[in-house]
């Protein structure tokens, strides 16, 4: 059993009700690969515990090897563009960049490598739900909430209240308008060349039955068409459903 010293059980009770954070640690990790630089520092590593050496290793010279191979690499970003710490709304933020150059960078991946980028997007996009003291766990342009999206999609309220809770906290999600300002902002950090829709089934419960992007009602095929003319870049990707068969894929490679 591991018992949580004192100190740590306060910062992360102090997290949550202030920023809804997960208080998983992500922080503190990057904090402590920092602070384990400073002189006579008693910080320690992974690389300092000989039970955990198997998992450390040199990613620019692994990377390398796989290109040289010839393999191909995908990397998966972390979290939302929005939330990362240079460039979201502190202090709503995550301790990580959260955008494709961050991603690069961190892996040890020059960008000249890079094939595709390809941006994820909610038709909806959430947050967390604000804390257990009231406060909010970030700005979002124009909520709203699951009735809503209920009433729009004819989906299930209670389908949805299942479904939009967070996955390490399930704590019960904030719902937003899609907002186009973010979607520019985020367009400018990323350069995707591709984006992915996801959750179509929000703009119709119908679409869980689309295979192809004709089949999409009306509004969704407007919104895919907006989308694309807003940003350049080909919406190659649509999520109707959580189902691996139920992704339209428009890719063109």
């Amino acid at each position: 059993m591991v018992i949580e010293d004192e100190d740590v059980a306060w910062e992360n009770a102090q997290l949550r009700n202030e920023i809804a954070s997960t208080a998983q640690g992500v922080g503190k990790a990057t904090a402590r690969k920092i602070m384990h630089r400073y002189p006579n520092s008693d910080v320690r590593l992974v690389k300092d515990v000989p039970a955990l050496e198997h998992y450390v290793g040199d990613t620019i010279e692994f990377f390398a090897q796989c290109l040289s191979e010839g393999k191909r690499i995908m990397l998966e970003g972390t979290q939302g563009t929005s939330l990362g710490i240079h460039h979201g709304p502190y202090p709503h933020v995550t301790s990580r960049v959260t955008s494709a150059p961050g991603c690069l960078a961190e892996a040890g991946l020059s960008a000249r490598h890079v094939r595709k980028v390809v941006m994820v997007c909610r038709t909806y996009p959430i947050r967390v739900g604000d804390t257990d003291t009231g406060k909010t766990s970030g700005p979002m342009s124009a909520p709203i909430n699951l009735k809503v999206i209920h009433q729009r999609s004819r989906i299930p309220l209670k389908e949805l209240e299942r479904t939009e809770r967070t996955s390490t906290t399930n704590r019960p999600r904030r719902i937003a308008e899609f907002d186009w300002a973010q979607l520019r902002r985020s367009l400018l950090l990323n350069g995707p060349t591709d984006i992915a829709l996801t959750f179509a089934d929000y703009l119709g419960v119908e679409n869980r039955e689309a295979y192809r992007y004709e089949q999409l009602n009306e509004e969704t095929l407007r919104f895919v068409e907006e989308v694309e003319k807003v940003s350049g870049v080909p919406v190659s990707l649509i999520s109707t459903a959580f189902n691996d068969r139920n992704v339209i894929d428009r890719r063109l490679w």
